[in-house]
Parts: C-alpha cells; sequence; structure tokens
C-alpha cells in the first residue's frame, strides 16, 4: 500500500462500528412493531397446526363413525328378524307378551354391546391438538424471554 491512497472503509473503522453502519439501527417502536408482527405469523401459523390435527384426528374418527352406523342398522333389522323369529318361537311355550319382553331384553343387551364397542374405538381418538398447545407454550415462553 502506498502512503498516497487512502486507507481502506474495511479498516479504517473498529468492527461494532462497521457493523453499526452496514445494519440499520431500528427504532423501539419499529422493534414493538417487528415484534408484534412475528408473534401475530406466529399465531396464525398455530391456528393453521391446530386445524390441520383436528382435519387428521377428525379422519381417525371417521371409520369408527361408519362402522358405528353400519353396526347400528345392521343390529336394528338383524334383531328384528330375530326377535320376531323368536317371539313366534317362544310364544308355542309362553305368552306372546312374555315372549316378546324376552327378545326385547336380548337385543337391548346385544345393542348394548355394539354401542360400548364403538365408543370405546371413539375414546381413544384425542380431539385435542397437543401439539399446537405445546408449540403455543413454547412460543409464550419465548416471548417472555425477548422482552425481558
Amino acid at each position: 500500500m502506498s502512503s498516497s491512497q487512502p486507507p481502506s472503509p474495511l479498516y479504517s473503522e473498529s468492527p461494532a462500528a462497521a457493523q453499526s453502519a452496514r445494519v440499520p439501527q431500528k427504532s423501539i417502536p419499529e422493534l414493538l412493531q417487528d415484534i408484534v408482527c412475528n408473534l401475530q405469523d406466529m399465531m396464525r401459523g398455530e391456528f393453521r397446526l391446530a386445524r390441520a390435527e383436528m382435519r387428521e384426528e377428525a379422519a381417525k374418527a371417521m371409520p369408527a363413525a361408519r362402522m358405528l352406523i353400519l353396526g347400528l342398522f345392521a343390529a336394528l333389522y338383524g334383531a328384528g328378524f330375530l326377535l320376531l323369529a323368536a317371539v313366534y318361537g317362544l310364544a308355542t311355550v309362553f305368552e306372546n307378551w312374555f315372549a316378546a319382553l324376552l327378545m326385547g331384553i336380548v337385543l337391548a343387551i346385544a345393542a348394548a354391546a355394539l354401542i360400548g364397542a364403538a365408543m370405546s374405538h371413539f375414546r381413544r381418538i384425542n380431539p385435542v391438538p397437543d401439539q399446537t398447545i405445546r408449540t403455543l407454550e413454547e412460543n409464550a415462553q419465548w416471548a417472555k424471554e425477548r422482552i425481558k
């Protein structure tokens, strides 16, 4: 380097001064606005995640709902015919009303078993968006740490 050249801008300032010259300083209102915008973006993302989780859980519930509906229809028709046949058969031994009562009790027990099986399947489905709740809590903790 000759002495007639001006000093290079890279070496003329301290590293901190050079960085502050490259990165524009933001005012406090601008920083707060950036934080609010970032938090809004995070919340929108969390709501999108919650919707996706809810759709996923609803999709898991559809086979159980179909199974429940089909089971209820099958139970209704099958029990109707079996009840009719059993009532006719028992009517040869008992009074007609007592034969119908016995078949009604048997039908109620079978229906309770089918509905109970479907409900236990529904109980295994978690409709709460756990992942979204977890990330919302993490985001809230992160925001608290940034504000401090």
